[in-house]
């Protein structure tokens, strides 16, 4: 057998067995299919299936079984969309009976004409199905029978479509009286001629058709926009209130797409102008409503009175008369007032104002008070109020201390109460009147340190019993003058802490009180007078007081004997009356 023979025994199962996969895979995709039978009124009406155009008219379509969205158009009408589900190898059967819609419309009118591809739709400044506006069979003929696509004056952007595929898309311009034929076939190539009859046309029906004659006149979009009130406070509403006609897509600034007439309320954080778009096949309108937005808060700030007197002694105000701050604010959200920090919209308050100074001395000063309002809207507004401070800061009284010497031996052990004479009773009583005064002013950590000494006669130990005894009677004292007890602080140094007989010529050289003949007589025993004393400390300060001998008092000659006095003397020096003096008498000489 020849090769020729040999391929062509076993060519025809090959092909046979191909015949077969090809059968099985179209009975596959009939499978998969399903008829579509619309029925549509008008008979003019074109069919639109997932969007997309497919013709005009009644008609049976094969589909993918599912779901699909058809749409049925013709102008003049409303437009009916359905969800259709479409089964394999069945026919669905749909009826849409579109109801009329529109007012007539008046001219003057140009008109569009088109040629090539009659079945295509024809949709004028948009894409999607609502902005059909026939079939090019409608509008391909004007000799006998006219069919016309009647426009308003202007510039149309036209898109012309069938089965998915664009026919053809372009702007085209149409004048008043003018026909503007568009060949379609010719990649858009349009021709005008005079076509006066559009000056005078009257109104026209939205769709009117005979046996071949057809006249759409497509209707201008409108719009209108209007603002409640176009002046507002910042937070404050307004009501915007639309209405178009004739579009398909109507939006406004920040509001988004909307309804082709409505109203909402707005609450503008700033003057802002709301403009209206409309869109439909008729062309775009477009309409403002400008809304101005006062963001700027208004405010008052006050004092009950523009000035206050300012006392401080120590660490004690005396005077600080408080003043009351009154304000309000409008058209704001937050108000903050320097130095309060953050406040209520309105309010007042009562306050107490601290100068800054610290130091003793004059105070004159100014504080200022400052509101700062805010909006929501960005706006800031401030207002101040002055206050002016006068007076002083004085220091806390001073303490003046004076100390305290004893007869030679007192107190004794056998009479410990008895041996401050009457001037160191006086003394005393001007010390304990000064720190309570001092207490007065100052914070609550004043103390006093009462130290006892003795001369140099006597063994130590008897020397430490008698100086701690001298320190409590001096406590005892005070304390009976009102300081309370846990204010004082004894401490006894006998001999230890001696004035030296320098120290003693010293203080009796500063002494503006003079000693006597019998003091420089005897200094031995003038130094030992000098340090039969008790001395008071006031702290936290440190102060101490004064050690000079009371030269001057009527019981300075019994403090100054060497010898030990009688009890008799002493009692009598002690329960003498106290002089009202101020200090030792050397102090008053000051």
């Amino acid at each position: 057998m020849k090769f020729r023979e040999f391929r062509s025994v076993f060519a025809l199962p090959i092909v046979v067995v191909f015949a077969f996969f090809a059968l099985s895979i179209s009975a596959q995709a009939s499978d998969q299919t399903g008829k579509l039978k619309i029925h549509v009124r008008p008979r003019q009406a074109y069919v639109f299936v997932d969007g997309t155009a497919i013709r005009d008219g009644s008609q049976t379509l094969s589909l993918k079984s599912g779901s699909h969205n058809v749409s049925v158009h013709n102008y003049g009408y409303i437009p009916e969309t359905r969800s259709v589900e479409i089964n394999s190898g069945q026919t669905t059967e749909v009826t849409m009976d579109l109801q009329k819609s529109g007012d007539k419309v008046a001219g003057p009118f140009g008109d569009l004409e088109f040629k090539g591809h009659p079945r295509a739709a024809v949709l004028l400044n948009g894409t999607t199905s609502d902005y059909f506006v026939g079939h090019v069979d409608e509008f391909d003929w004007n000799w006998i029978w006219h069919q016309r696509l009647l426009v308003k004056p202007g510039t149309y952007q036209v898109n012309v479509t069938r089965e998915g595929n664009s026919v053809w898309s372009g702007p085209v311009d149409v004048k008043a009286g003018q026909q503007v034929t568009v060949y379609l076939d010719q990649n858009g190539k349009t021709k005008t001629k005079s076509w006066p009859e559009g000056n005078t046309m009257e109104a026209q029906p939205r769709f009117r058709v005979g046996l071949a004659s057809a006249t759409i006149p497509i209707a201008p979009v409108s719009a209108a926009l209007t603002a409640q009130s176009s002046s507002l406070n910042c937070g404050q509403s307004t009501e915007l209130n639309w209405k178009s006609s004739d579009a398909v897509a109507v939006s406004i600034t920040d509001l988004g797409k909307v309804p082709d007439s409505g109203e909402r309320n707005v609450t503008p954080a700033k003057t802002t102008n709301y403009e209206l778009v409309a869109r439909g096949p008729g062309g775009e309108a477009t309409q403002t409503a400008t809304v101005n937005v006062n963001a700027k808060p208004t405010a008052t700030l006050s004092l009950n009175q523009p000035e206050i007197h300012y006392h401080k002694i120590g660490d004690k105000v005396t005077e600080d008369g408080p003043v009351t701050l009154t304000w309000s604010a409008s058209n704001a959200k937050a108000v903050t007032i320097t130095p309060l920090g953050s406040e209520s919209i309105s309010g007042s308050k009562t306050i107490t104002p601290q100068p800054k100074q610290t130091s003793t001395g004059p105070v004159n000063e100014v504080e200022n008070y400052t509101l700062s309002a805010s909006s929501a809207c960005g706006g800031t507004t401030t207002e101040t109020a002055a206050l002016r401070i006068v007076g002083s800061i004085d220091p806390a009284p001073p303490v003046t201390l004076a100390s305290v010497f004893y007869p030679s031996n007192y107190p004794n052990a056998g009479h410990p109460k008895i041996g401050l004479v009457a001037s160191e009773r006086t003394s005393l009583a001007d010390a304990a009147t000064h720190f309570k005064n001092h207490q007065e002013y100052v914070h609550d950590n004043a103390t006093l340190r009462i130290v006892g000494h003795a001369d140099v006669r006597g063994p130590n130990s008897y020397n430490m019993k008698l100086s701690q005894r001298r320190a409590e009677l001096v406590k005892n004292y005070l304390v009976s003058e009102g300081i309370s007890a846990d204010k004082i602080q004894v401490r006894a140094e006998g001999k230890s802490q001696e004035l030296s007989r320098n120290d003693v010529s010293k203080l009796q050289s500063e002494d503006p009180q003079k000693p006597d003949k019998w003091q420089l007589h005897n200094r031995r025993a003038t130094w030992m007078a000098y340090n039969r004393r008790v001395d008071i400390i006031l702290e936290p300060a440190g102060t101490k007081s004064t050690d000079q001998f009371p030269n001057a008092s009527s019981d300075a000659r019994l403090l100054w004997q060497r010898a030990e006095p009688t009890l008799k003397s002493v009692r009598t020096a002690a329960e003498a009356p106290v002089a009202s003096t101020s200090l030792h008498a050397s102090l008053a000489g000051n």
